[in-house]
């Protein structure tokens, strides 16, 4: 499992929450075009990204100004990080792709480097492919609140009610130190606010229209794009999808049973595979093993890669773990060591950790000061500026008791309380609700543990113009991720031609 997929799914865990309780207020004005128009014709200043890695790859940076509040174009202004890879035959080229990579709250400066990877030959001469730091984020205007932890997920609530208490202490304590230092920024970090960014950084590139990929989150926001600007979508790529009536908080929700089935798709896996790893001869085995292991974590926490592990942090190491099937003998090796440093911790003798693990657990517990930490912060003011939530501590604790036997590794985790329900302001303006017949194609796993395939056929019949395109594999964000020529095939063509399948379709394995 590579570092960067483990960023995205833990962002993506973060993100996928839904709206519930709480009418937002009415939403504010947006300006005109007029009172825009400083901002769509800005010019653009391309330079070397700070980022070496990227500089390297091609990949240049600038940064654009956009309103903080677009009611108020005249007021105070924030930047936007936005990145570049040029067509690779500008004679060829038709236009710009847009993107996002998902979250919210995972960095994008990096995605043009890594769609151009899989990208045909043709598409790539096709396409100055285009990514972005959303507001609040990385190198845009940061919301930054100096969090001492990088995840509302990184705390399940255990099995009693003391530890539901301290995760309702510590989604009260991320509330309150945001909006103790970012007040003036966080209520304008919304989903709609991020689709008008996108279009004034189409605006300020010269382009009539633009293409959009978006993984995960990124059909979210693709979707909104093209319900608030149909006109200005050329083409739409939407991999990976929620139920947008479902983002943010049922969504996440939804992830408790969908990784309770990825764990017993895992366990069939393994199981056969005993005299390897060592988990367990029946699929009952290994499952009852790993519930185990988060049984014995509450009164023996698990110090592995200086880190210390109970059954609090134990079940989010599992969430980002299962979610590929493709990571399974890597998940296998994680849960063998975590058994050995189990044993070790009470012998009090040290576990060589493997720098793929090391890297896992630094990027997952990570403290205050970290990249993780901030960028917790903005996908907060996303989510929160996005959907109200229940406010009282009960609703959680009761929905938390009713999946207890039915969910019990991942379900405390997914029904614990977020800081949004605790955030001092609702949202000013109401999510988009996502009904229109402009063309997209959309890519989904049947296996999905994030966005679920059901939640993702309601995405398909919200954007009654896409086509779907259905892969039977365990997986997350599949195009440029998952290896599938079906998928790769499918997608590069409609970017070229335009053309979408005539019907929906199904990947094979």
């Amino acid at each position: 499992m590579k570092r960067t997929a483990v960023l995205g799914a833990v962002a993506l865990s973060i993100a996928a929450l839904a709206m519930t309780a709480g009418a937002p207020v009415a939403a504010s004005p947006t300006a005109g075009d007029h009172a825009l128009e400083r901002f769509r014709k800005q010019p653009i200043t391309w330079t070397a990204c700070r980022d070496v890695s990227l500089a390297a790859s091609g990949t240049r940076c600038a940064r654009i100004t956009v309103p903080l509040d677009y009611g108020r174009p005249g007021g105070r202004t924030i930047e936007i990080a936005i990145s570049r890879i040029t067509s690779s035959d500008p004679a060829k080229r038709r236009g710009i792709l847009q993107t996002n990579p998902g979250g919210p709250g995972v960095r994008g400066l990096a995605m043009p480097r890594d769609l151009r990877r899989v990208m045909s030959p043709g598409v790539a001469a096709a396409y100055d492919v285009i990514g972005m730091d959303t507001r609040g984020l990385g190198e845009s205007t940061p919301a930054d609140c100096g969090l001492d932890r990088s995840s509302w997920l990184l705390y399940a609530p255990g099995p009693d009610r003391a530890g539901f208490d301290e995760s309702v202490r510590l989604a009260r304590k991320d509330a309150r130190t945001c909006w103790d230092k970012q007040a003036d920024l966080l209520p304008h970090l919304s989903t709609r606010n991020v689709a008008r960014d996108v279009d004034i950084v189409r605006s300020a590139l010269g382009e009539a229209k633009t293409s959009w990929f978006g993984h995960s989150y990124g059909t979210v926001l693709g979707s909104t794009y093209a319900q608030m600007f149909p006109q200005r979508v050329d083409r739409l790529v939407l991999d990976s999808a929620p139920d947008p009536a479902e983002y943010p908080l049922r969504m996440v929700r939804r992830t408790g049973l969908a990784n309770e089935r990825a764990l017993d798709d895992f366990a069939r896996w393994v199981a056969p595979r005993h005299g390897e790893y060592g988990l367990g001869r029946t699929p009952a085995e290994v499952r009852a093993g790993v519930e185990a292991m988060v049984v014995r974590a509450r009164k023996a926490p698990i110090h592995l890669g200086g880190h210390r592990i109970s059954d609090h942090e134990l079940p989010l190491l599992f969430y980002v773990s299962v979610t590929d099937d493709t990571a399974d003998p890597q998940f296998a090796q994680m849960l063998r060591i975590l058994s050995d440093a189990a044993t070790a911790t009470a012998d009090g003798k040290p576990v060589t950790v493997p720098p793929w693990l090391q890297g896992i657990l630094d990027l997952l517990f990570a403290s205050v000061g970290s990249d993780r930490a901030a960028d917790y912060a903005g996908q907060l003011g996303i989510v929160c500026a996005d959907a109200a939530m229940p406010s009282d501590p009960e609703h959680y604790w009761r929905a938390v008791q009713r999946v207890r036997a039915s969910q019990p590794v991942f379900g405390p985790l997914t029904h614990a309380p977020l800081p949004c329900a605790f955030w001092p302001e609702q949202p000013r303006e109401s999510l988009t609700r996502i009904d229109n017949e402009v063309p997209a194609l959309q890519v989904q796993a049947t296996g999905d543990s994030r966005t679920t395939y059901e939640s993702g056929l309601r995405m398909h019949r919200a954007m009654r113009g896409s086509r779907l395109v259905t892969v039977p594999v365990r997986g997350h964000t599949i195009y440029g991720h998952y290896p599938n020529d079906c998928v790769d095939k499918t997608v590069n063509t409609y970017l070229l031609h335009g053309t979408l399948p005539g019907r929906d379709i199904v990947c094979a394995r």
